[in-house]
């Protein structure tokens, strides 16, 4: 059995280019009196489809383009034509028809193409196609049992192209040993079933692959599969398509000690694709569940994926040393490892891009849920991911055109250079940063360090956001812009982090932020932005439950929300906050309205107690119980704490 570590060579793939995020340079002369260390005026809005190779086209539609499927890619009758019938008898085979396929012993040869009915059993030995001539050879698998103990059952040594139909109604079963006799060649054939050829399967039947030398199925070119029911248990690789591995419809359960499903073409960049329009899969891999070298695309179908083992029961936290703003995180954990010398155990793998257009994804796994090494586009579909690591990681961008993602267990919940988020439901959690902007100290990518740079970007733009982390809770190496949507942040109870966290600015042009969280490095937005926001402090830590309703002085709700853990700070920004406008903040007392996470939406609100009154005349108003008040010098934009006094009695 070959174990082969995980290893991608660094494609040339366009990446962003830095002038279409920021209009300015980054300059520590452009200190706000809020701690943010660059003007908001700086960002430039970003258009999100120029994020991602596959922009705004449907992932269906980019599939279409790569995936070209024949007429005998579909399964057809075969009882009407000329088919040669092949009856395995245990030791041999007795052939019926042309002569297009020869028995000698326990080795059936298929010389020429056409249609070969196989049925019965062959304890020891192999179907062998070696076709002279440059059609379609295939084979019907009506009820059969191959088994090699020292190589490929169904070995495609030369053919233009082999098609393995499932016969309806019928169980067929292939399997090899654990050692193969390969005369001192290279090491293949490798797979139970392995063709140097195009290799295509359909068909409702059901079949059932064990290889015990290394891969299940396996093929040097594509790798096809339209339908029937396929079990595959491997010593390595479970699927593996060279140049492609494309599926249609089908049941593939896979279990495997190397990868499930895979794609190895890193010498074409047009090729290496996995390309999946439907199906139902369960896959249980050692190592990465489907890992595509360049594109990895999915526009429907059903997923059950468990990679290394799955996620830990708990995450540990890694140590770090933050530093102020724009300076490097630096580690303290005693060992580093990256990609090169440790196993992958990925759920969804490609090198180039990760595109994700419907489906139900369920992901468990021990590593990323989702890794791409350029960018993640997500534009529908159900995403459950429970990992150890990232729950989606793209180096360069990850972008979200819809879909409902629920990320229950991550150490960081999503991460990339740059993040727009244009649209879909978000729910994140995770024990260091929840959406990460600019790398981490999780060591993920040894080329993307924590640091500042003027490309790193975190756009909000649409969609609901929810994020409860121990870390930050949106956090930036760079900058975050926010015009639409959604988010609302339970942030850390750590002093060391904060429930927003950024280096060069926060603007805030539209949508509904709340961030509640730690006192000691909180930040409020920029205070050069478009639209509103409060930051409250309170003067001693708030029970988690404690709700903060904040109301107009006609009795409007702006927000009314209930943090998941302890907090000291509550920043809030909303189309609903105007200049000059009178405003109270309360606390504690309950909601009828509808509650998601700890957000309260429509209903109504009683029973809480008056924090402060106070008027907006700054589009960021610091706030602590004794009212307005002045913003901290403090690098990191958090507000004073709370002073004596401050409003009381009970809301009516």
């Amino acid at each position: 059995m070959s174990k082969r570590k995980s290893r991608y060579s660094k494609l040339a793939v366009p990446l962003l280019c830095t002038a279409l995020l920021f209009g300015c340079s980054n300059s520590s002369d452009n200190t706000s009196s809020s701690g943010s260390t660059t003007s908001s005026s700086t960002i430039t809005e970003v258009d999100a489809d120029s994020l991602s190779t596959i922009g705004n086209k449907k992932i269906a539609d980019v599939i279409s383009g790569t995936v070209t499927y024949e007429s005998d890619d579909q399964y057809s009758d075969w009882n009407s034509g000329n088919a040669t019938s092949i009856k395995l008898t245990g030791t041999g085979a007795a052939i019926e028809g042309s002569s297009g396929a020869i028995a000698d012993g326990n080795i059936v040869t298929i010389k020429t193409s056409g249609t070969y009915v196989i049925s019965g059993k062959l304890n020891d030995g192999q179907i062998v196609v070696d076709a002279a001539d440059d059609a379609t050879v295939r084979i019907v698998l009506n009820g059969a049992e191959i088994h090699s103990s020292t190589n490929s059952p169904i070995y495609v040594k030369k053919a233009e192209k082999t098609v393995i139909s499932l016969e309806k109604g019928t169980e067929n079963y292939v399997s090899d040993g654990e050692k193969y006799d390969l005369e001192g060649s290279e090491d293949e054939p490798n797979a139970a079933i392995f063709s140097k050829s195009d290799l295509t399967i359909n068909g409702t039947g059901k079949l059932v692959v064990e290889g015990n030398y290394n891969d299940g199925i396996t093929s040097k070119d594509e790798l096809k599969i339209t339908g029937g029911t396929i079990e595959v248990k491997s010593a390595d690789d479970g699927l593996l398509g060279r140049d492609l591995v494309a599926v249609k419809n089908g049941n593939i359960t896979v279990q495997s000690g190397g990868d499930s499903i895979k794609s190895t073409n890193d010498t074409d960049k047009s090729k290496g694709n996995i390309a999946i329009e439907g199906g139902t899969f369960n896959l249980t891999a050692a190592n990465d569940g489907i890992q595509a070298v360049t594109s990895l695309l999915i526009a429907d179908g059903d997923f059950s994926i468990t990679t290394g083992g799955g996620s830990p029961e708990t995450i540990a936290q890694k140590e770090e040393n933050r530093g102020m703003p724009g300076q490097q995180d630096t580690t303290t954990t005693t060992t580093t490892t990256t990609e090169e010398d440790t196993e992958s155990a990925k759920g969804l793998k490609a090198g180039t891009e990760i595109g994700i257009g419907g489906g139900t994804l369920d992901i468990n796994a021990s590593d990323d849920a989702i890794h791409s090494n350029n960018s993640v586009t997500v534009t529908g579909g159900k995403l459950t991911i429970a990992t150890g690591d990232d729950g989606i990681h793209g180096d360069s961008a990850v972008l979200t055109k819809g879909g409902d993602i629920t990320i229950s267990k991550s150490y960081e919940g999503i991460e990339s250079t740059v993040i727009t988020i244009a649209d879909g439901n978000i729910e994140v959690n995770a024990t260091d940063d929840g959406i990460n902007v600019g790398g981490g100290v999780d060591g993920s990518n040894t080329d993307m360090q924590s640091t500042s740079s003027s490309s790193n970007l975190l756009s909000i733009e649409g969609g609901n956001v929810y994020v409860n982390s121990e870390g930050d809770g949106l956090d930036s190496n760079g900058a975050i812009s926010m015009s639409g949507g959604t988010a609302i942040v339970s942030g850390p109870t750590n002093a060391g982090n904060g429930a927003l966290d950024y280096d060069q600015a926060f603007a805030m042009s539209g949508g509904t932020l709340i961030a509640a969280g730690s006192a000691g490095m909180a930040q409020a937005v920029s205070d050069d932005s478009k639209q509103y926001s409060i930051m409250m402090t309170y003067p001693a830590t708030q029970a988690a439950g404690t709700i903060v309703h904040l109301e107009d002085s006609e009795g409007n709700t702006i927000a009314t929300f209930a943090p998941e853990k302890d907090y000291q700070t509550v920043t809030i920004s909303s189309p609903k906050l105007e200049k000059g406008g009178s405003y109270t903040l309360y606390s504690s007392g309950s909601s009828t309205g509808s509650e998601a996470n700890g957000y309260y939406t429509d209903g109504d609100y009683t029973g809480g107690t008056k924090v402060v009154d106070f008027k907006i005349s700054d589009t960021v108003t610091w706030l602590n119980e004794s009212g307005v008040t002045t913003p901290s010098t403090n690098n990191f934009g958090g507000g004073p704490g709370g002073g004596p006094g401050g409003g009381g009695g009970n809301r009516p």
